[in-house]
């Protein structure tokens, strides 16, 4: 009934490839990720965020979410946000261990991706070049929305490796409306920053599977970035299209390198 839904809906991700400065939008075949809540003009009539949050992008304004996170500067800018770094507090460190450990563990099991695919994770746009590449588990980012729980990562993150993949970390999700205490709550923020992707202008008459061209004043690279402006363009203004993201790369040594903020949001590091 869960992969019914999200199939039905056709929301949304996590995410994360664009060729050159074109934003193409990515076709039903291509796969979901859940956890990376978007409004869509397809489902702007439902009443449950719910089903947005836990829903994938493989509909209008994904790709535009994609080539943002491709960017190659760590300037943020109007488009993204992030959640600050807090000052530590007793233990945080033991905490942010312990979700380590337990991301290392249940990569550990995938380091075969084929024993991924065979456990329910599906390949997000498997057929378009990234360099991460999301394998997106659909209960347990429905279980994301609901509550933390660190052995149960919403996508396994790989790299292409011949013609197979080679683990590299997995990413976790939290609901767009988590409030930064919550997020701390499942992942300190005095060592984690989630990342969320804000402010996209669709442009008018803007269908599922067309392509922005590069320069586009639309789009999360577009010089739009409020309600007002988009109004003014005539485009529909979505606040914030996916949830909360955080990637973990449990098998790094440093901890600046297991919770890079640059390789979480910029996959082409």
């Amino acid at each position: 009934m869960l992969k019914l839904m999200l199939v039905l809906t056709a929301v949304t991700l996590f995410a994360f490839s664009l060729l050159g400065a074109q934003e193409q939008m990515p076709t039903k075949s291509q796969g979901d990720m859940p956890g990376m809540d978007m409004s869509s003009q397809n489902t702007s009539n439902m009443n449950s965020s719910d089903v947005h949050d836990m829903a994938g992008t493989n509909n209008n304004g994904s790709a535009n979410a994609m080539q943002a996170m491709e960017s190659h500067h760590m300037d943020m800018g109007p488009h993204m946000k992030m959640t600050s770094l807090r000052e530590p507090k007793p233990g945080d460190q033991e905490k942010a261990a312990q979700v380590v450990e337990a991301a290392r563990k249940a990569a550990e099991k995938y380091a075969d991706y084929r024993v991924a695919l065979a456990d329910g994770f599906e390949i997000f746009m498997p057929n378009r070049p990234q360099k991460q590449y999301h394998f997106t588990n659909y209960s347990y980012a429905f279980e994301a929305r609901q509550h933390f729980n660190p052995d149960h990562p919403t996508s396994l993150l790989y790299e292409k490796d011949g013609d197979g993949y080679k683990l590299i970390g997995v990413m976790y999700t939290a609901p767009k409306y988590a409030s930064e205490d919550e997020l701390d709550a499942r992942i300190p923020l005095s060592i984690a920053q989630w990342h969320a992707h804000v402010n996209l202008c669709l442009p008018p008459g803007f269908k599922h599977g067309e392509v922005l061209p590069g320069g586009s004043q639309f789009g999360l690279h577009g010089s739009i970035a409020t309600k007002e402006a988009c109004d003014a363009a005539g485009g529909r203004f979505i606040p914030q299209i996916f949830g909360w993201m955080v990637h973990v790369y449990p098998f790094e040594q440093k901890s600046e390198d297991i919770w890079s903020v640059e390789r979480q949001v910029h996959h082409t590091d």
